[in-house]
């Protein structure tokens, strides 16, 4: 009878340990067997171990994970515009720094140096709104002294356009397609007009404050970026980063070379043919070629067809001349000036295009080929070694 009343006493005693975390004084081996009870989830007693966490503990989590990532992603869609803009910026200051890091090699320092690179920035830019502006404005001036005279043939049966509006009917279709909310749709127009100017005037200044303090701040903008890579492989993210930064800015200053003469020689053009507005006309086509793939063409289409106020001739010439042009730039020109910038494939360079294009416009495809160069560095350096490692 003693035996089995001891050995209750001791399962109790399991229990109890179990529950309060201690054993009986002198009990050491039933104390022992009794903890070991304890730790087995169905041993003998239906004692479940609890969970750390609970359905509602992990849902939650889940749920403002998802909440965070929402919000995260409508937050950087809405200041998408302020983020390409601050991207152009960012690219602006590395295409010049081959050029603002030679300077300062040239006991100019850094400071001064930025202060050539600007000053030479804002006196191109000042001699481009020079020949533009008043190319537009007399445009819009003589618009402006046509328009009556317009409205005058259209009165007149005797003139070609008098005889298109007594079959046609045009002011009449004009007032019934524009209708009551002619006013309302004029101030519209102006107001959407008047928003996209001061956009436009906006992010410009905002590109260029941005570009200015990166452009001074450079050294120590890259050394902070650094400091995140762990010190064990610091000198190899440096000497990879200072590659890819030394082909984007190889990359452009080919590219303004390249677009320079195709500026040059298309305001040589102009003036051999009497084309209007020779300089302006340069200066955009300098200004377009520097967009890969398309801007040429976009330049070519738009002198060819300022080319139709001299004769249809002169404008077929002008559009020969592009494409034999295009065809000299891709195949003699280009290859000569990139030959230490970049080395990407032509498919990968349409392809970069297409797709920077797709993504973020003008400045996509601007940025696409030296985004493509420094990822194809990324890979021959890093990627592709460890892959033949294995």
């Amino acid at each position: 009878m003693t035996e089995p009343m001891t050995t209750g006493r001791l399962r109790s005693g399991g229990r109890a340990e179990a529950l309060t975390g201690k054993g009986f004084e002198g009990g050491g081996e039933a104390s022992g067997d009794a903890a070991d009870d304890a730790r087995r989830p169905h041993a003998g007693h239906g004692f479940r171990v609890r969970p750390t966490s609970s359905w509602f503990a992990t849902a939650f989590s889940a749920g403002l994970g998802l909440t965070l990532a929402y919000t995260t992603l409508q937050t950087v869609l809405r200041i998408s515009g302020i983020l390409t803009l601050l991207l152009l910026a960012l690219f602006a200051a590395i295409s010049v720094e081959p050029v603002v890091a030679w300077l300062a090699q040239r006991r100019l320092g850094r400071g001064r140096a930025v202060i050539v690179v600007i000053i030479g920035l804002l006196g191109a830019l000042a001699g481009f709104l020079a020949l533009v502006v008043p190319v537009v404005s007399n445009e819009i001036s003589a618009l402006a002294d046509a328009v009556p005279k317009w409205l005058e043939q259209l009165h007149d049966h005797h003139s070609t356009l008098g005889r298109l509006e007594d079959r046609y009917h045009l002011i009449s279709r004009a007032r019934e397609q524009l209708g009551a909310g002619a006013g309302q749709a004029v101030i519209g127009g102006l107001l959407g007009a008047g928003h996209i100017v001061i956009s436009a005037v906006t992010g410009t200044a905002l590109v260029i404050v941005v570009t200015v303090y990166l452009m001074v701040g450079m050294e120590q903008l890259k050394r902070f970026a650094y400091r995140f890579v762990p010190l064990s492989r610091r000198a190899g993210a440096v000497d990879l980063s200072e590659r890819i930064l030394l082909h984007v800015g190889r990359y452009m200053l080919g590219n303004v070379i390249t677009s320079a003469i195709a500026g040059l020689a298309t305001f040589l053009w102009c003036v051999g043919l009497d084309v209007p507005y020779a300089a302006a006309l340069g200066m955009f086509v300098a200004l377009m070629d520097m967009v890969p793939v398309v801007g040429s063409t976009i330049g070519g289409v738009v002198v060819s067809l300022v080319a139709l106020a001299v004769s249809f001739p002169v404008a077929l010439g002008t559009a020969g001349f592009y494409t034999g042009f295009r065809l000299a730039e891709d195949y003699l020109i280009m290859p000569k000036a990139m030959t230490y910038a970049v080395n990407v494939h032509p498919i990968v360079t349409v392809v970069a295009v297409v797709i920077g294009g797709a993504l973020l416009g003008v400045i996509g495809a601007l940025i696409a080929i030296p985004v493509a160069a420094g990822i194809g560095i990324v890979l021959d350096e890093t990627v592709f070694p460890r892959i033949d490692a294995m």
